[in-house]
C-alpha cells in the first residue's frame, strides 16, 4: 500500500506551506508531510517554496532580504479570504506540531537558485533538537546540497529530486548510497519503476492531484504519492489495496 503525504501541508484546499495546512493535513491522517525550507537574513530556517514571498504572500521581494520579524509581518493566506492571517512559518514551530506524532515529514531543502551555505547543518540541528532523525526524509533538486547533509548524518534518508528523465536513474541515485527517488509522478513509465526497484530504492513521485494517476501509481506499489489532496488519494489507495 501507498503512503500519502500531504505536498506543502493540504495544499489543495488551504494556503500552502502554513502552519493551517500542516494541521488539516494532520487532521486528515496522513503519512507524511512534503515541506520546503528556505533562510532568512538573520538565519532562520522558514518554510516557503519559493525564493521570493511574491506568489504566496501580500509582500514582494527575497525570502533572503529580510529578516524572520520582517518576513512574519506578511500574510501568507492573503489569496484564501475565509482562513484569517496566516504567517511564514519557521521549521521549528512545524517541529512543535509533528514532534509527538508517528507521522514522517519531507524535507526538502530549496537551494537550487541560492545556495543558502549552512542551511544543511542549521536543518540537522532542528532535526537533532527534535529527536525525529527516524522520521525525515530530506530531499532536493541540488543533488550536491543532499550529498552535502549526507556527509554531515549519514544517519537520515535521503532523496534525489527530478523533475526531468534520467537515464539510468535507479543506478545513479544508488550509486551515492541514497535511498529515495523523487520523480515527477508522468516520468514513471513501468521501465523507470522496474528499473528503480532493481535497485531497491523507495519511489517518492509528486505532484499527484488526478484521480486516474493516483490509481495506475498505486497499482505500481509506488511507496510514497505526494498529493494537495490528501483525502483523494486516501480514498483511492484503500480502494485498489481492496480491490
Amino acid at each position: 500500500m501507498s503512503k500519502i503525504f500531504a505536498h506543502r501541508g493540504y495544499s489543495g484546499i488551504y494556503p500552502e506551506n502554513t502552519m493551517l495546512a500542516f494541521k488539516k493535513a494532520v487532521e486528515c491522517g496522513v503519512d507524511g508531510i512534503e515541506l520546503d525550507v528556505q533562510l532568512t537574513k538573520d538565519g532562520e530556517v522558514v518554510i516557503i517554496h519559493d525564493e521570493t514571498i511574491d506568489r504566496t504572500t501580500n509582500g514582494k521581494g527575497l525570502v533572503v532580504d529580510y529578516t524572520y520579524e520582517e518576513l512574519k509581518k506578511f500574510d501568507a493566506s492573503f489569496k484564501f479570504r475565509d482562513y484569517g492571517f496566516n504567517k511564514i512559518p519557521t521549521l521549528r514551530e512545524y517541529f512543535e506540531l509533528v514532534k509527538a506524532l508517528k507521522l514522517v515529514t519531507n524535507i526538502e531543502l530549496k537551494t537550487g537558485i541560492n545556495e543558502y551555505l549552512g542551511i544543511e547543518k542549521k536543518v540537522l540541528d532542528l532535526i537533532k533538537e527534535y529527536k525525529i532523525e527516524d522520521r525525515v526524509i530530506i530531499s532536493s533538486f541540488n543533488h550536491y546540497s543532499v550529498m552535502r547533509m549526507k556527509k554531515i548524518a549519514p544517519q537520515l534518508k535521503y532523496g534525489f529530486l527530478s523533475e526531468d528523465w534520467i537515464i539510468n536513474a535507479g543506478k545513479y541515485t544508488h550509486s551515492h548510497g541514497v535511498q529515495c527517488y523523487h520523480p515527477r509522478y508522468n516520468s514513471l513509465i513501468p521501465e523507470v519503476i522496474n528499473e528503480l526497484k532493481k535497485y531497491n530504492l523507495e519511489i517518492n513521485t509528486w505532484t499527484v492531484n488526478e484521480k486516474e494517476a493516483m490509481r495506475y501509481l498505486c497499482s505500481k506499489g509506488v511507496d510514497i504519492i505526494i498529493t494537495n489532496y490528501p483525502e483523494l488519494a486516501k480514498e483511492i489507495n484503500k480502494y485498489e489495496e481492496e480491490r
